[in-house]
């Protein structure tokens, strides 16, 4: 829990100002924000945000850099992407503790074609490597909250265990929160993992949906 003595491990890089491509809509109790691409699609990716929450504009960002590549994006349920957006694939993408989420559904929801863990807390229990769905993990080597060590042995593990596809990539002298918490505009020497994280985020979803 972060307090003053021990700030939240997610309050880091730089705030966007970016009103977002998409709009705000209400799923039963849920408010979400979905972006739809500019050509008709049956793929969407589920966007899991860190703990900010949904309204961040750098989630939203991520959001939309997705749906330009092709995708209709929702932070909410399958049910509603199936009956309201025609969804016949779907995949997960998630942030800190989103990428914790993202994990979560890759082991619970064989509906789940593909998931992208970007910087999710590694929980070690011995149920969480049996993968149903091609699953990559994304990590800063800098990471304060995520020791290496903790990565290492996830991957140790996920060969152990996992049958499906799997990816576990450490990004150099990245700390956490790099993909969607940097801005490259002001951290240009950032700019290079930034950009390749993303890059490698959407190669796995084309690859796998």
């Amino acid at each position: 829990m972060a307090n003053e003595a021990k700030p939240c491990p997610c309050d880091i890089g730089d705030r966007m100002e970016y009103g977002g491509l998409g709009q705000e809509v209400q799923i039963d109790h849920i408010k979400a924000y979905v972006v739809k691409p500019s050509t008709a699609s049956d793929k969407a990716i589920i966007v899991i945000q860190d703990i900010y929450g949904w309204q961040l504009p750098n989630t939203r960002y991520m959001a939309d850099m997705l749906a330009t590549n092709g995708y209709i994006e929702v932070d909410a349920v399958l049910k509603y992407l199936k009956e309201q957006c025609g969804v016949k694939h779907t995949g997960s993408v998630g942030f800190c503790w989103g990428g914790v989420a993202t994990h979560y559904l890759a082991l619970q929801y064989p509906d789940i074609k593909a998931g992208v863990s970007v910087y999710g807390i590694v929980r070690e229990q011995e149920d969480r490597y049996e993968l149903k769905s091609p699953t990559l993990f994304i990590f800063g080597e800098k990471d304060a909250v995520i020791p290496l060590d903790q990565v290492n042995a996830l991957e140790e593990k996920l060969k152990e265990k996992c049958k499906v596809d799997y990816q576990v990539k450490i990004f150099p002298g990245q700390t956490h929160g790099f993909v969607h918490r940097k801005r490259e505009d002001i951290n240009p020497t950032d700019e290079s993992s930034i950009q390749e994280a993303r890059k490698d985020m959407l190669n796995w979803f084309n690859k796998y949906m």
